[in-house]
């Protein structure tokens, strides 16, 4: 069984009055440790792709399942459970929290969710990116590239199912980049999360075991390598 599936998912947004297709039809799995990267130019649908995939919006139409859980039904609260438990994010603007030290923003999912473990399973997260010893550094403390590894180790402390990484690297110079992309692509490969990554990187793109192709909101190609 796929991690990920998307079925028939079309996605409509109603701006000033018109309706806006940013999805038409998208049909595609993901399976464990599998790294597929979305590419296509700005507007084809990847961001909405990846709301999608994480359960942060609900298809027009068609399907998306989650590790056997199909969002369409989900109320909020199970929508944010969903979510908590399955799904981890990474953002192009790392998103971590200023005031917070980095084995802080590590930590704080598992806090909200309860977790007693969370501080051991931070630090032990930090440690996986190889940023051990820097755990009570603040954001503005840390590179460009120290900072998007803590909020892929932030993503992962919880052991999801699903990465989800919006131009991970877009923030990024290539050196930088390259080491943010080869930990995705380690986190894909032993820890078997499937990762889903938006780029308009070729380098990026390069990395992943699939290349999706979007245009205008339909895949255009898959290539698998």
């Amino acid at each position: 069984m796929p991690i990920l599936s998307l079925h028939d998912v079309r996605k409509e947004y109603l701006t000033d009055g018109q309706r806006v297709l940013a999805l038409n039809g998208v049909t595609m799995e993901v399976a464990a440790g599998e790294f597929v990267a979305i590419v296509g130019r700005s507007g084809c649908g990847k961001s909405t792709l990846l709301n999608l995939a994480g359960a942060m919006d609900f298809p027009t139409s068609g399907s998306v399942t989650i590790d056997g859980v199909c969002t369409t039904n989900l109320n909020d609260t199970e929508q944010t459970r969903l979510r908590r438990k399955k799904v981890g994010f990474v953002f192009q603007s790392f998103q971590l929290l200023h005031t917070l030290t980095a084995v802080e923003n590590i930590e704080l999912p598992l806090l909200l969710a309860g977790e007693p473990r969370a501080r051991e399973a931070a630090i032990e997260s930090l440690q996986w990116v190889e940023l051990d010893g820097l755990g009570d550094r603040f954001p503005h403390q840390l590179s460009g590239g120290q900072m998007q590894r803590v909020a892929i180790a932030r993503a992962l402390v919880h052991a999801p199912k699903i990465i989800l990484a919006d131009e991970p690297t877009g923030n990024l110079d290539t050196i930088t980049g390259g080491v943010v992309l080869e930990f995705l692509q380690r986190l894909t490969h032993l820890k078997g999360t499937a990762t889903v990554m938006a780029t308009h990187s070729q380098e990026a793109a390069n990395l992943s075991d699939t290349v999706v192709r979007l245009r205008d909101g339909n895949i255009e190609e898959v290539t698998r390598r």
